[in-house]
């Protein structure tokens, strides 16, 4: 349950067992709605745990100065109602769109409870509570929203922005200076066998090393490494088959690198033992120093290329978003997202004159003469009269 959740029921109970408390003169407001978004709400406890969650975030990023952190969360401030919108709204669409990363959650829990090394699975709920300074199940469901998110933004806006061949080959002609490296570099592919699998089975010593030997024996024998990779690798990098990028001497572990850069080009190294299970890796390219093909820096060309038209494309989409959306805002906050020509004001319920009439108002109205005869009466087949 959300602590904005807890504090209604709280606060709803303690209402409840005020002397009084029923009177519909005196009301108690337990959490103020700020926006309407389709089914769901905006709340102030939903804004104050943004700002909140925002400052911590940027405290990090300007190393604990709080001065710093303050001047860019006053820049960043007027966004948090539009931000807070956009989430819900993405949020929704993914329900739209029937996308479900339950397993991924599942996965990336595990795999953050491998990395603290945390077996019990109650030390770490404590470990969740203590640190982030919320519940396991809100921490689920904070990394649910924001993988929704990423999943729609990815199928409904990544996807379809395109970027030319030609676009990329004009590019590294024009810059290539920017690609001269002065270290060897190798491109490489990785299957992870976790100890914790997708599915968050725990598996035995016997059972991991059985598993990794199994899959280890499929690729010495030349079986595709990215189909490998998709079907049995536990990493992030499984659904791109894989794929590390290029990867330059000094950019990896110093026993990795060194049995990566003493392999030949194709080569599979034997498992590797890391802290979540084992991990086996495939030298799919070696570059040596100097100007590096366009296939090693086109990635890194692609980002360059990409990542102007990726903001503006998400802005532009959620602007759709919000015109098909049913969308109120309360009087005194402003959404800075909002779009040219829609109307988003606050429509109080209790502020609603009724549909009724008095009965001065219908004794009023024009009298017209009914024509009953035009009315069949139940019963009968006689037709009207003709009045020729």
């Amino acid at each position: 349950m959300k602590a904005t959740m807890r504090f209604f029921v709280l606060a709803l109970c303690l209402f409840l067992l005020l002397p009084g408390a029923s009177s519909a003169s005196d009301p108690l407001v337990v959490e103020q709605i700020i926006a309407k978004v389709n089914a769901d709400i905006v709340t102030m406890g939903d804004l104050e745990e943004a700002r909140e969650m925002m400052m911590l975030d940027l405290l990090q990023q300007c190393r604990n100065e709080k001065k710093c952190a303050e001047d860019l969360m006053a820049k960043r401030d007027p966004d948090v109602l539009r931000d807070k919108i956009d989430q819900t709204l993405l949020v929704q669409r993914a329900k739209d769109l029937n996308i479900s990363v339950d397993s991924q959650v599942s996965k990336e829990v595990a795999q953050m409870q491998t990395r603290m090394k945390i077996t019990d699975p109650e030390e770490f709920r404590r470990f969740i509570e203590r640190e982030l300074r919320i519940t396991l199940e809100d921490y689920r469901e904070k990394m649910r929203q924001q993988m929704l998110q990423q999943e729609v933004i990815g199928q409904e806006v990544g996807s379809k922005i395109i970027i030319p061949r030609s676009e990329l080959e004009k590019y590294y002609e024009e810059h290539k200076s920017d690609f001269h490296r002065d270290k060897e570099s190798v491109a490489l592919q990785e299957i992870l066998v976790a100890k914790r699998t997708r599915e968050g089975t725990e598996l035995s010593d016997e059972e991991l090393k059985a598993k990794t030997d199994g899959i280890h024996a499929r690729a010495k024998r030349g079986e595709k490494f990215d189909q490998l990779a998709q079907e049995n690798s536990d990493a992030v990098s499984a659904q791109e088959g894989g794929f590390l990028g290029y990867l330059a001497k000094g950019e990896l572990n110093a026993e990795i690198e060194k049995t990566v850069f003493s392999l030949d080009k194709g080569a599979v190294t034997d498992p590797i033992k890391v802290p979540n299970g084992f991990i086996i890796l495939k030298v799919a390219d070696k570059v040596s120093p100097g100007l590096q093909p366009l296939a090693v820096v086109e990635n890194e060309i692609m980002g360059k290329l990409w990542q102007p038209r990726f903001q503006p494309a998400i802005r532009t989409y959620l602007s759709k978003l919000r015109q098909e959306a049913f969308l109120e805002i309360r009087e005194g906050f402003v959404d800075s997202g909002a779009v040219s020509g829609k109307d988003t004001a606050w429509k109080d319920p209790a502020e609603l004159k009724p549909e009724t009439v008095s009965k001065d108002e219908v004794a009023a109205q024009p009298r017209r003469k009914r024509l009953l005869w035009m009315i069949p009466i139940p019963g009968t087949t006689t037709s009207p009269k003709s009045t020729n």
